[in-house]
């Protein structure tokens, strides 16, 4: 960042910080203009015309969301180009466009007019229900509809962020489709006025690597194109005309995470052991394939949790086994000599998969999803499990069944497991059918029966979001009650300690694949607790590994046990933290 007078005085905004980084560039203000849309009455005679228009601008807008998403499938990958199926969606929304067809029948008016209209009532309707799901739905449709009356019109998609020098955006709202075609080269930034932590757009902006701030109401009203911006993403700070004080605070800030970043990678090939000694296998979420480079770059000792979903999703078909095959050995010959889990097919609650066959339900999160799926769709769940048991000949390669909530389906996957043994060896295939089976303790009720459960099982992992969703009652998306949403509430910590009691009784070790396992500030309180293995998003490998080195198990296990004495979930976090900041503060700044 660059020294320059400027007499005009420096002004701070604060937002919700969604995506790390920080950056000093000029203002650019975007606009999101609507299109002005008249009543023109087309008589009976011109509603032809005017449904064949309509049908040619859905199909026009279909291949241009198609376009960004696949260019955002090859900069990132299927998982952030999966946003764009929502908005493909709507252009096949059946109510939506027979409610225009019929408006057309009864109005004969011009059919962006009646679009229009549709649109906005059914906006209007979701945006009157309380739920921040279905608001954020809103700007998908919103989005899109913008697409097909400028096809409708005739006129050319927008393309955001024009501006051909590096500058930091600012806008009402950009939508997931703006957000994906912004050039990384150009925008360095960007603050909206509306927008949550679980938008599309802020899942985006992390991916692309963008500094980003949403939720900062009025901002467009207080900054001028060409304005000199400071956007702070990791405090969600925004500062306008930065004075040199400022100037200077930052660059000391982005010199020390640039050296915490360089020690980071000097460790990389260091083991995760604490300074008196115990190992903590320290290994690496996978939700993509191209990630597989990452894990080794991470220092992690392999894969504690590979989400099978990517194969499942955006397509009509499931994978089939030899698909599958490919991408499990591949997979297993690169993290040689170590670990890769393989969680089987986690579909349902947030993860909707085409064509699977399933209602739409009022609870997800509470129904057909992970091992009910599974076990309820045997000839998927056999392919896959197939294709694991091929790839596992490596010898490397361990299964994990989801969302086990008690011993009887856990018998039940184990007997599709062994079915499909049989059939590979009645086929003359090669596989291992020595596997290890481990599951995932995600609910309350697989919490008390761990014991049981540990007689059959290999390993557990904890799946701390859903543990944390299910133990508390809390929906950790509903921005009204995340606040509930808490790791160190006493039950969650008992129900942690229970499971590596269990597990220990019988012989097998315990992990964490959920978020806890990749936040610092809770790593002496897992140490504490027994866990095993953490398994974290590879990004964030090397920061968990210096926090382990940096620790004491003792101390730990101390910690640990006055934790599970406390009531107070706030006290248990600061006493958590302030063990942290002693040993790894430098992580933390």
């Amino acid at each position: 960042m660059e020294h320059d007078a400027d007499a005009k005085p420096e002004k701070r905004f604060h937002g919700i910080a969604v995506a790390q980084g920080i950056a000093r560039f000029p203002a650019f203000i975007q606009y999101t203009q609507d299109e002005e849309i008249g009543r023109r009455d087309v008589g009976e005679t011109g509603v032809a015309g005017e449904v064949a228009r309509f049908e040619s601008a859905l199909i026009a807008t279909r291949v241009e969301l198609l376009e960004i998403q696949q260019r955002i499938a090859q900069a990132t990958g299927m998982q952030d180009a999966s946003i764009f199926d929502a908005h493909l969606l709507v252009v096949e929304d059946r109510t939506l466009i027979d409610e225009v067809l019929r408006g057309l029948e009864r109005d004969h008016a011009n059919v962006e007019y009646v679009f229009q209209q549709v649109v906005q009532k059914y906006c209007a309707t979701l945006e009157a229900i309380d739920d921040p799901y279905l608001r954020e739905r809103v700007v998908d449709i919103q989005d899109v509809s913008r697409r097909v009356i400028r096809n409708l019109l005739g006129k050319a998609p927008q393309n955001p962020a024009a501006n051909q020098s590096p500058h930091i955006v600012f806008a009402h709202n950009l939508t997931p489709s703006d957000t994906a075609l912004l050039n990384r080269e150009l925008v360095r930034g960007f603050a909206t006025e509306i927008g949550s932590k679980t938008s599309h757009t802020a899942i985006l902006a992390r991916s692309l690597e963008i500094p980003a701030i949403v939720g900062m109401q009025g901002i467009c009203q207080e900054i001028q194109l060409g304005d000199d911006i400071l956007i702070d993403g990791y405090n969600g700070i925004l500062i306008l005309n930065p004075c040199a004080a400022t100037l200077a605070e930052y660059e000391r800030l982005e010199r020390q995470k640039e050296q915490v970043a360089e020690r980071l990678r000097l460790i990389r090939e260091t083991a995760s052991t604490t300074r008196d000694g115990r190992h903590i296998v320290l290994s690496a979420n996978l939700d993509l394939p191209e990630d597989l480079l990452e894990v080794g770059v991470s220092g992690a000792e392999g894969i504690g949790l590979y989400r099978t979903e990517f194969l499942f999703l955006n397509r009509t078909e499931p994978p089939g086994e030899e698909e599958q095959f490919g991408h499990y050995r591949v997979a297993a010959e690169r993290c040689m000599p170590h670990s890769v889990i393989i969680r089987t097919l986690d579909i349902g609650g947030d993860k909707e998969m085409p064509g699977a066959g399933t209602d739409r339900e009022e609870n997800p999160f509470l129904g057909c999803r992970a091992i009910r799926y599974c076990l309820e769709n045997p000839g998927i769940f056999k392919t896959q499990l197939r294709a694991i048991l091929r790839a596992a000949t490596t010898n490397n390669i361990r299964i994990m069944y989801p969302m086990i909530s008690g011993v009887e389906e856990f018998r039940h996957a184990n007997v599709l497991l062994e079915e499909s043994k049989q059939e590979l060896a009645a086929a003359g295939i090669p596989f291992n059918p020595w596997i290890e089976v481990g599951v995932m303790i995600e609910t309350p009720s697989a919490v008390f029966v761990a014991d049981h459960l540990a007689k059959d099982v290999r390993f557990f992992s904890l799946g701390t979001n859903d543990l944390i969703q299910y133990s508390i009652a809390v929906d950790r998306l509903n921005d009204r009650i995340a606040h509930l949403y808490n790791p160190t509430h006493p039950s969650i910590l008992r129900m942690i300690k229970m499971t590596v009691d269990a597990g220990r009784a019988r012989g097998i070790w315990t992990g964490v694949c959920g978020e806890m396992a990749a936040d610092i500030l809770l790593t002496p309180l897992l140490i504490g607790l027994g866990v095993e293995e953490l398994s974290a998003t590879s990004a964030l490998v090397p920061q968990v590994k210096k926090a382990v080195q940096s620790l004491e198990a003792f101390a730990c296990e101390d910690l640990a046990r006055r934790a599970l004495e406390m009531d107070d979930s706030a006290a248990i976090l600061e006493m958590s933290t302030s063990m942290a900041r002693e040993n790894y503060g430098d992580l933390l700044n």
